[in-house]
């Protein structure tokens, strides 16, 4: 039958015929056979239908965190610990804390170490040498989204060919070197880049603030939820008195490593003294019993296998115990709570020879030195 209104003959499914244009015939390419009923997926990205837009970068986000164990959290571990130091109204850090910029080099190795970027390079003689001086090696140097991550990533890939220690990658982060060729793997303005990071993801804005001759630029908390949150964090993690991790200590459920991040966020603040700031809501001896709980956590994070440590206190804990003992407190010491910590991060790892992790165990013994390297 033929149209003789000009209209087009609508296309259906069913048997062929000797007649079918060569439109008809691109038209069927999906079906089963030449006589059989044709099967269209269009919409949809099946095989033979019609593709569906879609972005790559999308693709290899479920992959990694497929191959990670979890979501990437929305705040890395250095900007949770720049965001603990900061003055809420005022926008800017203690300009007494001579800790916080070398605490923050130690939180870079420590990210990439949870996001299986960089581990330790896997030797059966590494055990020789003391953990800080193990050396580093990339394992995937694809770039992380995070702009101080890709910068260090990409300086440590290009220095593979001569690996460098733990000890020795913060040190040239910091700037802390005497070798003049070495000079150029600092890192700068790291402060003000996580700032500005923040501010990107809508925690701070910028204000601009007069300091007697010249004016500065300042970033005020504008969302005072996730600072708080991050506080209730830290102090839940370490007022604790059970071997159960509470809820509150963690970050949302399906994150990646939630009880590694925690315990290193913990000891990191701690490294970079600014913990007071989170402990302002706690009576007197609750922040003394936290403070000491702290130092008990770094001191069995910061060895490896974790646990292993012999139980010395540092330095602040002696003293902090000699405070307690001349006021007669006789505040538990949580260590259910720690080993509760213990086992929980413990699962997190792949296995007991996890490089990465054993990774963290070296940065955090460096941090429990940090007043002495200061």
């Amino acid at each position: 039958m033929t149209s003789t209104g000009g209209l087009s003959r609508r296309r259906v499914a069913g048997p062929s015929s000797s007649s079918t244009t060569s439109d008809d015939a691109n038209w069927s390419t999906n079906g089963a056979g030449t006589n059989g009923p044709i099967v269209s997926h269009a919409g949809s990205a099946f095989e033979g239908g019609n593709k569906v837009a879609f972005d790559p970068r999308d693709l290899d986000r479920d992959n990694e965190e497929s191959r990670n164990g979890g979501k990437m959290p929305r705040l890395t571990i250095m900007e949770e610990v720049l965001l603990l130091g900061l003055k809420d109204k005022h926008g800017y850090l203690s300009f007494w804390n001579d800790s916080i910029s070398y605490a923050l080099r130690g939180c870079i190795l420590i990210e990439l170490a949870l996001r299986r970027r960089i581990a330790l390079v896997k030797d059966a003689n590494r055990r020789r040498n003391p953990l800080p001086d193990r050396l580093i090696e990339v394992l995937d140097d694809r770039q992380t989204g995070e702009t101080i991550l890709d910068e260090t990533l990409k300086m440590m890939k290009a220095q593979e060919s001569d690996r460098i220690s733990i000890n020795g990658w913060i040190d040239l982060l910091s700037g802390e070197t005497w070798n003049v060729m070495k000079i150029g793997y600092q890192l700068k303005q790291v402060r003000e880049r996580l700032a500005k990071g923040l501010v990107d993801k809508g925690v701070l804005r910028t204000e601009k603030r007069n300091f007697l001759l010249f004016d500065m630029a300042t970033h005020p908390v504008a969302d005072v939820r996730t600072k708080d949150a991050i506080v209730t964090r830290v102090v839940s993690l370490l007022t604790a008195t059970t071997s159960t991790v509470p809820p509150t200590a963690l970050d949302k459920e399906g994150t990646q490593c939630r009880i590694t991040r925690a315990v290193c966020l913990a000891c990191a603040a701690y490294a970079a003294s600014v913990l007071d700031n989170a402990f302002g809501r706690l009576t007197y001896e609750d922040r003394e019993a936290a403070f000491q709980r702290c130092d008990e956590v770094l001191a069995e994070f910061a060895c490896w296998p974790f646990g292993s440590s012999s139980g010395s206190s540092s330095g602040g804990g002696r003293r902090r115990d000699a405070v307690k003992i001349g006021m007669g407190s006789s505040v538990p010491s949580g260590r259910e709570s720690v080993l509760g910590l213990l086992q929980e991060v413990k699962r997190e790892m792949n296995g007991d020879e996890d490089l990465g992790f054993e990774l963290v165990a070296g940065v955090l013994e460096v941090l429990s030195k940090l007043d002495s390297l200061l």
